[in-house]
């Protein structure tokens, strides 16, 4: 259950640290005292979406704490575990906005994402929002209602992954189907591509030496002339190669050294170089004369090398890439000719999908319909107490038009109620009375949640649109969800306020210059005193005050 609140820089708030108990909790204000603003934080600090309008004005942030204990949530203990983030039975979960809008999370003082929050929200609070009787309306909601009553998810989950491997198997069939009428053809595309692809040699296939070997015999004459040139220039020129040159400087400083011995070392190295000179000579001379023109082989490089870039172009590839392209291609055609095969074993596949799909979603149905049954009866009979005596609740399952399966069963699940006898049964959506649709919205929403596991659980003025001795009922009703859990309540009834267990008041400051709100738990008087104030308006009279205390006196609170 949530231990406390702890609220920094929100909107209105400014500081709030509150404690919180087992039992029913109400939280009771003057309209814009900030009753919604602790709902806010709630909702940010479990994992709502963030925008800077949150942060206080002229604050750098908003910072929002919860402290659970998790000895009655056994399936949020399992989640922390399994995710690394257990820490002996306590949770706590820090939200942080930032003034840009940015935010962060924390799980046990540990950064998490977003949905990770969510996650472990959901098995930890549950919240029953003001427009819930709106969301009530969509089929999806009623679906999600009475599985989630029939306890049907596990069943439901078999049913859908049953549907999207039949739908992915018929998907993948339609498309073989429909690419075999054209088969014949492709096939015999492929084969011709690649048999002109084939006549390249690819195993010994390399672009890049065929443009070295061809390039080669292009410019043999530039070659062979520019190279004996430097031969001559090097080594044979009779009058003044460099090999002469050298020969002439080694000679008229070998005389000087033997004045100049430092020139030694110089010598050293212009006769190391007159070798160097003459071995480059040599081996320049051996290459011209290994080199021999070939215009039958130039010409075949040139056809080759004209192939293979046609066919880049053709394929919209580089040169290198063609084995590669070869590699593909032999793979399509590999597949073309086992399609057949794929199309029976598909086929095969879809069918006992399909029945499969079948047999579960007849499951599906047989347990919502009985689950119908139980929850039809009693929210007619919860509904009958809260001021509808005549009303019937009636779980509408028949089945969906189409045979083709569909995501979460083959049935048409709708709410409908008759608010009086003779008339026949409408769905919700045709409820004229917003009062009555506020009833059976609650009554759905109690209903469902007694057997849930979800141990704190949060009504938001859920109770509107009712009053009188039936706003004593709802609140017995929600009183009694607080048996094995933590319920909280935002009301405007006293009723409702005087059945809870402990009373919460928020109040609005105005002493400063920056409005603000806070939250204290009134003690024994002052629940009088604020059950009165709701009772009588302005002025609170004796006998107001002596009704307050009446109501609190017969909800068994301690008074």
């Amino acid at each position: 259950m949530l231990l406390n609140l702890n609220i920094i820089d929100l909107a209105v708030v400014k500081s709030l640290d509150l404690d919180l108990e087992k039992g029913m909790s109400v939280l009771t204000g003057e309209t814009g005292a900030g009753k919604s603003i602790l709902l806010t934080a709630l909702g940010l600090a479990l994992g709502d979406r963030a925008d800077s309008g949150y942060v206080r004005p002229d604050c750098k942030r908003a910072e929002i704490n919860l402290e659970f204990d998790l000895a009655d949530a056994p399936q949020a203990q399992q989640w922390l575990k399994d995710n690394e983030l257990d820490a002996d039975q306590q949770c706590l979960i820090r939200r942080i906005v930032n003034h840009d809008g940015r935010s962060k999370a924390y799980i046990n003082s540990r950064p998490v994402t977003l949905q990770a929050l969510q996650e472990l929200s959901e098995k930890l609070v549950e919240i029953h929002g003001q427009h819930a009787h709106l969301t009530l309306l969509n089929a999806d909601e009623q679906r999600r209602l009475l599985d989630a009553y029939a306890k049907n998810q596990p069943l439901l989950d078999s049913v859908n992954t049953c549907y999207r491997e039949w739908h992915q198997a018929s998907k993948e069939l339609a498309g073989l189907i429909k690419s075999s009428v054209d088969q014949t053809e492709r096939e015999e595309l492929l084969r011709y591509q690649l048999e002109e692809l084939q006549q390249l040699d690819l195993a010994n296939f390399s672009y890049a030496e065929l443009s070295e070997e061809h390039g080669r015999l292009a410019n043999l004459g530039q070659i062979l002339s520019t190279g004996q040139a430097q031969v001559d220039i090097l080594y044979e020129n009779d009058r003044q190669s460099v090999n002469q040159m050298l020969n002439h400087c080694l000679a008229e400083l070998s005389h000087i050294a033997q004045f100049a011995p430092e020139l030694n070392e110089i010598c050293t190295m212009l006769s190391e170089a007159q070798i160097q000179v003459e071995e480059a000579s040599l081996q320049l001379r051996r290459f011209l004369e290994s080199q021999e023109a070939d215009p039958q082989r130039l010409e075949a490089l040139e056809n080759q090398i004209g192939i293979i870039q046609s066919l880049s172009r053709k394929h919209h590839v580089t040169p290198d890439e063609l084995p590669e392209l070869v590699g593909k291609l032999e793979q399509e055609l590999d597949g073309l000719a086992h399609s057949s095969e794929r199309i029976e074993a598909l086929t095969a596949s879809v069918a006992q999908l399909l029945a499969q799909y079948q047999q579960l979603a007849a499951q599906l149905s047989g347990q919502r319909k009985l689950g119908g049954k139980k929850l039809q009866q009693k929210i007619s009979a919860m509904i009958k107490e809260l001021g509808m005596p005549q009303g019937e609740f009636l779980v509408d399952i028949g089945a969906l038009d189409s045979s083709t399966p569909k995501l979460n069963g083959k049935d048409k699940i709708e709410f409908l109620v008759s608010a009086n006898p003779g008339l026949p049964a409408k769905p919700l959506a045709k409820v004229a009375s917003g009062g009555e649709l506020s009833r059976i919205s609650l009554a759905i929403q109690v209903t469902t949640s007694s057997d849930k596991t979800t141990p704190t659980m949060i009504f938001d003025e859920v109770d509107s649109g009712i009053g009188g001795g039936i706003a004593e009922i709802v609140g017995q009703k929600l009183r009694s969800l607080s048996h094995n859990r933590q319920v909280m309540c935002v009301t405007h009834l006293p009723q409702v306020a005087a059945q809870a267990h402990h009373h919460l008041y928020v109040e609005k400051n105005n002493r400063s210059d920056m409005t603000s709100s806070n939250v204290r738990l009134l003690e024994t008087e002052e629940r009088v005193e604020e059950i009165a104030r709701m009772l009588g308006g302005v002025n609170i009279t004796a006998n107001t005050l002596a009704h307050a205390k009446e109501m609190l006196f017969q909800s068994n609170s301690g008074i």
